[in-house]
């Protein structure tokens, strides 16, 4: 495109004529459509929710209404007994009539289906007959002592529950489950028992109060009665979608009697409500209508709130059905308004396009020429085109200006590759020079810095010289004047002159690093143990002054030929190095292995690792390089390279890692004879 003239503006993105007109023709439909589901599905859900709160609110009515009606009838029960003639004549019983008096009141509590009825004079404690607990201080049965008949909810602790009858007491006995989004409680088991009791004056055939009839039901474990009140609330066929009612009596905030199912298919006993109702109905007395979370799944729900004689709040009575289902229906209701919205849409794009494609169909082919000829055909054109109108005759006069710019674009490229050509071979032999100077430059400053340093050491080697002369000299003179009074000393003496040795050895490589050539030493059998603990005595006192440890592993007995001198300068050069990169110590590893190649002996691998902070990857490819420090203070760069030459001397090399923890590992790779 830019080799034809042709200009194309990419500063933004760019858009087609097609999409133009399809988002012309599918906007009102885009917006509007979608924005009628947003409104309809909001709308239909919080109405849905509306309809099913107030279903359960309904719901709640009824199980109250049927709740209430039970309290009433066990209060009818107790009132028409205690008004019974057969009861004001027995009222004032011997001692003798009271087993009979007892065995008609069993009687009565079984047909009222009472869990217990008691007959008490007028101090509720006093008995009618043996076994008789004491009611003293409950204001149902203050008040009928006074005369009126009282039918109210309370709870009875486990020691009155036992008194009664100890099996009421196991009943109410409900060991406290662990519940998802209940608040925290510390009990692990729920012993008090919420009881429904009624209590009636009792009045003798001549007026006077004679007792108080007492009776009541534990509603803790009291299955008949929730099942009873689940079928009243929720009968077959009542709920929709096939969800599940329910229906459930509460302790504070203790499940006592309920239809509500755990995971294994028993029943919810001991679990308890969410926090969020505990707080609303027991903590503010108010009636939860709303979805809650019950045991393991959500419900919509009602709560009331149970009060006592004294107007506590002692537990809540609960209804509610499975959310569940009608969740599925709003969703599958959701999916089929979008199905239908997308449906439509789908339709009416396909309307647009065929609408519109007469109008975008020359362009597009324009188009596609422009890309084509961006993409290196220089030969594609637009071609003819059955439209009579101004997109025709566009496109038509794009053709002829294509056969134009092409004629011009195919001069301009010959002679650009004529200028190319003659560009690339002037640069080829510039880098080529380049890379020759800067090769002679460097081999230039190489032979300086070498002849130099040739010149130097011939100098210090004869300044050396001459004093080590004088001391050997003097040594032996002290030793033949002291005789045998020298013995003591004599180890000293022998370390005097091994170190004049020693220095004259290091005058003589200086001398052979000035002029190698003039140098041949001396080769011989080495052996790695000797070598190490050699090396080490020699750099005692920097281990001592760095606080090094040293970590040995000889795994060798091999030995090598070479120059014992020369080998030993490398090694100690190493370990300087290393004990260099430890100022604040560390440890010094030293490690000697076979070194064998295709299951044949080669030689050996001397290894020597330091602890320090290891070596930057930049500096590892200058390492052996004559003259490089690393920034190593007090360093001439010449150890390595040094060491590097008189290893390579005897056909070895020297290698360098750098482990991920840390440290850096120089080997020493010692053939056992040199190959040539």
């Amino acid at each position: 495109m830019q080799r034809l003239g042709l200009r194309v503006n990419d500063d933004g993105p760019r858009q087609s004529i097609r999409r133009r007109l399809l988002v012309l023709a599918l906007l009102p439909l885009g917006v509007v459509l979608p924005l009628l589901l947003i409104i309809l599905s909001q709308w239909g859900s919080a109405y849905l929710d509306r309809l099913l709160v107030a279903k359960v609110g309904a719901d709640l009515g009824i199980a109250n209404s049927y709740y209430e009606r039970v309290s009433a009838g066990i209060g009818t029960a107790v009132e028409g007994l205690a008004a019974s003639a057969r009861l004001a004549r027995q009222a004032k019983a011997t001692p003798a009539e009271r087993a009979a008096l007892h065995r008609w009141l069993d009687d009565e509590r079984r047909r009222l289906k009472l869990d217990f009825l008691h007959l008490l004079d007028n101090d509720a404690c006093a008995s009618t007959y043996a076994g008789t607990p004491c009611f003293a201080g409950w204001e149902v049965v203050n008040q009928a002592r006074r005369g009126q008949p009282r039918t109210d909810n309370d709870i009875f602790p486990p020691e009155l529950l036992a008194a009664i009858d100890p099996a009421l007491a196991r009943r109410a006995h409900t060991p406290l489950l662990a519940t998802r989004n209940a608040a925290p409680d510390p009990r692990q088991a729920e012993d008090r028992g919420l009881v429904v009791h009624s209590a009636a004056p009792v009045y003798a055939d001549d007026g006077q109060l004679a007792g108080v009839l007492a009776g009541g039901v534990l509603l803790n474990g009291n299955l008949e009665f929730v099942d009873h009140l689940n079928e009243i609330v929720y009968p077959d066929g009542e709920l929709m979608l096939g969800s599940v009612g329910t229906a459930t009596l509460f302790l504070g905030d203790v499940r006592i009697a309920t239809n509500v199912r755990l995971f294994e298919g028993g029943r919810a006993i001991g679990t308890r409500v969410s926090q969020a109702v505990r707080d609303t109905v027991l903590g503010q007395g108010a009636t939860w209508l709303d979805r809650a979370f019950v045991v393991q799944d959500w419900y919509y729900s009602g709560y009331r709130p149970l009060f006592d004689s004294r107007g506590e709040r002692v537990g809540m009575l609960y209804v509610g059905f499975l959310e569940t289902p009608f969740a599925n229906a709003r969703k599958s209701a959701l999916f089929g308004i979008v199905a239908i919205f997308a449906l439509t849409m789908l339709l009416a794009a396909v309307f647009a396009v065929l609408w519109a494609r007469k109008v975008f169909r020359p362009i597009e082919k324009m188009h596609a020429t422009m890309n084509a000829i961006q993409n290196g055909d220089g030969t594609a054109r637009v071609g003819p085109l059955p439209n009579v109108d101004e997109v025709g005759d566009l496109a038509r006069h794009f053709d002829r200006l294509l056969e134009s710019q092409q004629a011009q674009a195919e001069a301009l490229q010959r002679w650009g590759e004529s200028l190319d050509s003659k560009v690339a071979q002037r640069t080829a032999e510039l880098e080529e020079a380049l890379a020759n100077l800067r090769s002679t430059q460097g081999k230039l400053i190489t032979n300086e810095k070498m002849a130099a340093i040739g010149q130097l050491t011939a100098g210090v080697a004869h300044e050396i010289n001459n004093p080590i002369a004088v001391i050997q000299g003097n040594l032996e003179l002290a030793r033949e004047l002291l005789g045998e009074q020298a013995r003591p000393v004599e180890p000293e003496f022998r370390l005097i002159l091994d170190q004049v040795h020693r220095i004259r050895l290091i005058v003589t490589k200086l001398l052979q690093f000035a002029r190698p050539q003039e140098y041949v030493g001396y080769l011989e059998p080495v052996g790695a143990q000797q070598l190490v603990h050699d090396c080490l005595l020699l750099i005692g006192h920097l281990l001592r002054k760095g606080n090094i440890a040293i970590a040995q592993r000889i795994e060798s007995n091999r030995q090598v030929v070479c120059n014992k001198n020369e080998l030993q300068q490398v090694v100690i050069n190493l370990l300087a190095n290393a004990i260099q990169a430890m100022p604040d110590g560390g440890t010094l590893h030293l490690a000697v292995e076979d070194w064998d190649e295709a299951d044949m002996p080669i030689g050996l691998r001397l290894s020597v690792a330091d602890s320090g902070p290891g070596i930057p990857e930049a500096d590892r490819e200058h390492l052996f390089e004559p003259f490089f420090t690393a920034h190593k203070p007090g360093g001439h760069g010449l150890g390595l390279w040094v060491s590097k030459s008189l290893v390579e001397r005897y056909d070895g090399r020297i290698t360098v890692d750098c482990p991920a923890g840390g440290g850096a590992v120089f080997t020493l790779w010692l053939r056992c004879e040199p190959l040539g």
